[in-house]
């Protein structure tokens, strides 16, 4: 599956998902949070993927955070949504049931 924002990697029983937003400090917009969230549920489903790295791309940084330049055209009600969707992909990330190891760097 393509996505716009992450590359994922396989090897054997371990997948790789790198956040890959360098340009932004690899910042967490919705449209990343979407992908991660699907390639999260795929990996779950996934009986072969035994174990999980995630890292973000680039030299800088992990993840920056939430994307400041949609946060700052965001209502108190999409501030709200923008924030539950990130919280529902950690608790997807945690509640996975395989190992997710982070590799960081910055």
């Amino acid at each position: 599956m393509p996505f716009d924002n992450l590359l994922l990697e396989r090897d054997d029983a371990v997948a790789l998902v790198t956040i890959n937003r360098p340009q932004v400090l690899n910042a967490l917009n919705m449209a990343t949070l979407d992908e991660l969230r699907r390639v999260i549920l795929d990996l779950k489903r996934d009986d072969s993927v035994r174990a999980i790295i995630l890292t973000g791309a680039g030299e800088k940084a992990f993840v920056a955070g939430a994307d400041i330049n949609e946060l700052a055209v965001q209502t108190p009600i999409t501030g709200r949504e923008h924030a539950l969707a990130g919280q529902h992909v950690l608790d997807l990330i945690e509640h996975m049931g395989k190992p997710v190891i982070a590799a960081i760097t910055g």
